[in-house]
């Protein structure tokens, strides 16, 4: 059956709806960025740059960077955005968007996140860098779909016994990251562990302004969790969608991530935007490899 319009929107140009693009307009290796300014930041070290859009937050450079095609995609922030775009690329690369069938041939994106975030260890410094092994998913938007097959239910049962997790609550979903990006990316310059999306940045990441939590301490015990020498390590908003979807629909994703606060002790890096640009030309030399 065709996939109806009100499902798939086309814009009259034949891009897809939020992200503007069609299916030539994107490569196969694609890094996300949360903000747009972002794009230009990776983009600048491109030999070359054949393609650029921009549609809300939503900022698409494709280019060569060392002879490899590369698209630099910013997501905006949090889950429901990454619900956006992980969905529309898949589309613009498995879904025939004049017939609306899927296609018989599936095509896998790689997708690496270049994000920055925030240690929950003390061991784990501002100024380093973090690959996340897994992502623990708290914040509820990939219970829409089937996740059965992506789950990792003793890890989850043990959080969950762990933090005396709340009923009312999303049940949280442990998700692993492309272990094929990850042999790409991992290096002694990295450290590596559980990454903790949450739905917001106040309430969901138990920061206290003028609203009391449900859980005031629910942070202490996310920090102590410790499943087989498998720690949360941080704490951001995306990961857990790029890897939860990306596994849903058969592509490769891991996030790397930019350590500009350290929670543990309170501090923040003295200088992020040179620290965000290390792992911009860390990760891209990586994928190049």
């Amino acid at each position: 059956m065709n996939i109806q319009n009100s499902e798939l929107i086309l814009n009259p140009d034949g891009s897809i709806y939020h992200l503007n693009l069609r299916p030539e307009h994107i490569a196969t290796d694609i890094i996300f960025v949360g903000d747009q300014d972002r794009v230009d930041k990776v983009t600048q070290h491109f030999d070359s740059i054949e393609f650029t859009t921009q549609k809300r937050e939503f900022k698409t450079s494709t280019g060569y960077y060392k002879g490899k095609r590369l698209s630099v995609i910013s997501t905006g922030i949090g889950p429901d955005n990454i619900d956006i775009v992980i969905n529309e690329l898949d589309a613009l690369v498995n879904i025939d968007l004049e017939t609306r069938q899927v296609k018989e041939k599936h095509t896998a994106l790689h997708i690496t996140r270049i994000g920055t975030s925030g240690s929950l260890q003390h061991d784990i410094p501002v100024d380093s860098f973090l690959l996340s092994s897994h992502s623990l998913d708290i914040n509820g938007m990939l219970h829409a779909y089937q996740i059965e097959d992506i789950s990792n239910p003793e890890i989850e049962e043990a959080f969950v016994a762990h933090t005396q997790w709340s009923s009312k609550k999303a049940y949280p979903i442990i998700i692993e990251n492309s272990k094929e990006l990850e042999t790409k990316l991992f290096s002694e310059q990295t450290y590596k562990g559980i990454t903790a999306t949450a739905g917001g940045f106040y309430g969901p990441q138990g920061r206290v302004l003028r609203l009391p939590l449900q859980d005031p301490n629910i942070n202490k015990k996310i920090d102590s969790f410790n499943y087989n020498g498998n720690r949360i390590t941080n704490l951001e908003m995306e990961t857990s969608a790029i890897y939860g979807l990306s596994k849903l629909l058969g592509h490769h994703a891991c996030s790397m991530n930019a350590i500009l606060a350290n929670r543990a002790i309170g501090t923040f890096s003295a200088n992020p935007k040179q620290l965000v640009e290390k792992l911009i030309i860390y990760t891209l030399d990586k994928l190049v490899e």
